[in-house]
Order: structure tokens, then sequence, then C-alpha cells
């Protein structure tokens, strides 16, 4: 009776070794702790380029009405976007960077206009926990607080800084708030799609 001799293929072999290195990983597909973090890196990064093209894009077609005493910049509805990643505060403040250079801005508010931006985003996302028809104040009440003193000084508008106050924080109010949360209505309905499982988490 001869013996029956067994061959192992080496792609047996690797196939093998693959199936245990995937089984060992918990069933993640095999992606690495390295592999996963590069991953969220990059989805971080694309979602806040594409949110500063968005409020740039946006700014610049309505910049007849996005700039002066009394504005309303249609982009400012984005403002909620926060509530939903964290990639939307770099993002927003990019924007706005770009928005205010390519329209020809003042230096001031390139600026302050920026950092009132950056205010107001890492605001909504500190309190969008409490509620999510809350995220849009930060940003009402840090441009309201800000802007007036840029167009005073860096475009010389003559109104009293408290009504510019009053002016500014009405139409960033409606831009916001009424734009905004009807924005964050829609966006909520496919937020894991769009932002996937962990948004709004603290992972940055």
């Amino acid at each position: 009776m001869s013996r029956r001799r067994f061959v192992t293929c080496p792609f047996a072999l690797q196939i093998s070794a693959e199936r245990e290195r995937v089984l060992s990983d918990g069933g993640k597909g095999g992606i690495s702790e390295e592999g996963r973090m590069k991953q969220e890196r990059t989805k971080f990064l694309a979602q806040a380029a594409l949110i500063a093209a968005i409020y740039t894009v946006l700014t610049l077609i309505f910049q007849p009405i996005s700039f002066g005493a009394v504005q309303f910049r249609v982009s400012e509805a984005l403002c909620i976007l926060p509530y939903f990643s964290f990639a939307a505060v770099p993002g927003l403040s990019v924007g706005c960077l770009l928005a205010n250079a390519l329209a020809g801005a003042p230096l001031p508010d390139i600026v302050f206009g920026t950092l009132a931006t950056l205010i107001g985003a890492v605001g909504s996302w500190q309190i969008r926990k409490l509620s999510r028809f809350l995220v849009c104040l930060p940003p009402v009440l840090s441009n309201a607080l800000i802007i007036p003193f840029v167009l005073r000084y860096a475009y010389g508008a003559k109104e009293l800084i408290p009504w510019m106050m009053l002016t500014v924080g009405a139409g960033e109010l409606l831009a916001a708030a009424l734009l905004g949360n009807l924005l964050l209505l829609i966006l909520e309905q496919q937020r894991e799609f769009i932002f996937g499982r962990e948004y709004g988490s603290d992972q940055l």
C-alpha cells in the first residue's frame, strides 16, 4: 500500500496566515490601528477641505450681500456643522479666510473676520451636546461683537458700534439660526452616511 504525499502550497500557507491575522484583529478587516488612524486623518482633512471650499464659493457667489454693516452671508448657514464634525472648525475658518482674501477685503477683515469665525466654530463644537439648536448661537455672538469694529476701522463705517452689532447680529441670526438649523435638520437625516458613525464624538 503506497503512501500519499501532500505537497503544501506556499500560496495556501499565505492565505491561511492572512486569515489568522484577520481573525486575530477581531474581524475588523485586518486594518491595523495605524491604518485606521490614517483613514480618520484622511477623512478629517477631506471634510475640512470640502467645508472650506463650499463656504468660500457661497460667500463669493453672494458677495454683494456678504459684506457691509448690513450683511447676510448665506455661507454662515454652515456654522452649524461643528455639531457633526470637528473638521468644520478648521474648515469654516479657512473658508472665511479664503473668501475674504479672494473678495479683496482689507487685512483687518481677513484677520479678525477669520478670528470671529474660528471663535464661533469652537464655541459651537463645545456646546454641541447641550442642544442641537444652540450650536448656531456662538457664531452669532462672536460676529456681532467683533465684526462691527472691523467695519468701523477697516471700512470706515460711520454707524454707531452698537447699531452695527445689532445689524450684523441680525444678519448672522438669520443665516446661522434660520438657514443653519434648516440645514442641520436636513443633514441629520443622513448624518452617518455623510459624517460617519462617530459624528459629533470627541474623536478628532
